[in-house]
């Protein structure tokens, strides 16, 4: 701090004289000592509008010479920055850097400080920010499922966890993560359409359930869906008649949507396919009654599934296909689909005969073709009659 005066200066004089007083045991004619005197200084720093701002107090000696003229007088030291402005000023910073996080997508490992009922509350730098409980990995709830969330996000307190931010509203003072979206970031990178897992079911809704893929870590880091009709190959009324939380199923990834972050799985494709047991079973080859089936019928009395003629009319106006006929029937104990389908045979076209199976209900009626196209051609010729058909 720098205090400098000169002979006339009314102001530095009047404060001056409030907090130092001459010495009047020294030399008069050189020189004199001006010395704090420590009863004014407690008494001028209550009134000062300065006393707030910290300063450092050193002992000044200030000499003159001649009888009218002086010289500065310095005391050593200057005052820090308020400690409120240092605060903001990293905090913008930090609101800075948090921004950066969003725009990048870069993953940050913060400390979990506490939790209210919604989520997390997790540090990053001077700024605490909240991670809410859906968008945590499933793997604290696979780790332990008889805890409820509350207790998992009590274990937590304290440990680091690896989130991306995903909002970040200076303004609003919004700091929001998600480690859900950082474990698809990690993880989604080792996953491919026809992987097999083992997996957890997570929830369950009414257009299918949510399960929870097991990594080699043996921990649950992403989440796909298995639609219902991807459930089994039974027809599924309600999902929860087939599968609960908390079961343990095999799934195959069928689709991975990796803008966005999506995994469609399958249980049904994991299982034998019910077409192969209509071919062997319940319409077997030799003409025999098969386990399965109830009862089959001549190719005389059988009257076609609703929609069938129809297709068979199509079917006899594409190029290569010159006959279409219901050869046998059969009924299964299980319902499949209530909906017509139409089933291509894995076999090749033997002597230009073909086998296609159409199923509703319980009802199996195997079809035969009399054509020149090979399997893929008849394929083709399958797809534009069902595209002209109502």
């Amino acid at each position: 701090m720098i205090f400098s005066g000169a002979s006339g200066s009314v102001t530095g004089l009047s404060i001056l004289s409030k907090l130092f007083c001459w010495d009047s045991s020294s030399n008069t004619n050189s020189s004199a000592s001006l010395l704090i005197n420590p009863s004014k200084i407690s008494s001028f720093y209550r009134r000062s509008p300065l006393r707030r701002s910290p300063f450092h107090i050193a002992t000044a000696r200030v000499s003159t010479e001649g009888s009218e003229q002086a010289t500065a007088g310095v005391v050593e030291g200057s005052p820090p920055p308020p400690f409120d402005a240092i605060r903001q000023a990293r905090r913008s910073a930090d609101w800075k850097a948090a921004r950066a996080h969003l725009e990048s997508g870069f993953i940050y490992e913060g400390r979990i400080e506490g939790f209210n009922g919604g989520g997390l509350l997790v540090r990053f730098y001077s700024l605490v920010g909240f991670l809410p409980f859906p968008q945590l990995s499933p793997s604290h709830s696979c780790k332990e499922p008889h805890k409820t969330i509350q207790e998992i996000a009590k274990g937590l307190i304290g440990s680091l966890i690896s989130v991306k931010v995903i909002l970040a509203d200076e303004e609003k003072r919004k700091l929001i993560f998600s480690e859900k979206e950082a474990a698809w970031l990690k993880f989604s990178k080792q996953i491919n359409i026809g992987d097999i897992f083992e997996a957890m079911v997570g929830s369950v809704e009414d257009y299918g359930a949510f399960v929870h893929l097991r990594f080699p870590d043996g921990l649950y880091h992403l989440t796909g869906l298995v639609h219902v009709s991807e459930v089994s190959w039974d027809l599924v009324q309600d999902v929860r008649d087939v599968l609960n939380e908390g079961d343990e199923v095999r799934v195959k990834i069928v689709k991975v949507d990796r803008v966005k972050s999506r995994i469609t799985l399958s249980i049904k494709q994991l299982e034998e396919d019910p077409l192969l047991e209509t071919l062997d079973k319940v319409i077997p080859q030799d003409g025999s009654t098969g386990p399965d089936s109830l009862r089959t019928s001549d190719s005389y009395d059988i009257e076609p599934l609703p929609g069938l003629e129809t297709i068979f009319e199509e079917l006899l106006q594409e190029e290569g296909i010159s006959d279409v006929r219901i050869s046998r029937q059969g009924f299964e104990k299980r319902v499949v689909s209530q909906d017509l389908q139409l089933w291509l045979s894995n076999a090749p076209a033997v002597d230009k005969q073909f086998t296609l199976l159409a199923r509703a209900g319980r009802q199996v009626q195997e079809i035969q073709l009399t054509t020149s196209l090979d399997q893929e051609g008849i394929k083709k010729a399958l797809q534009r009659v069902l595209e002209r058909v109502p």
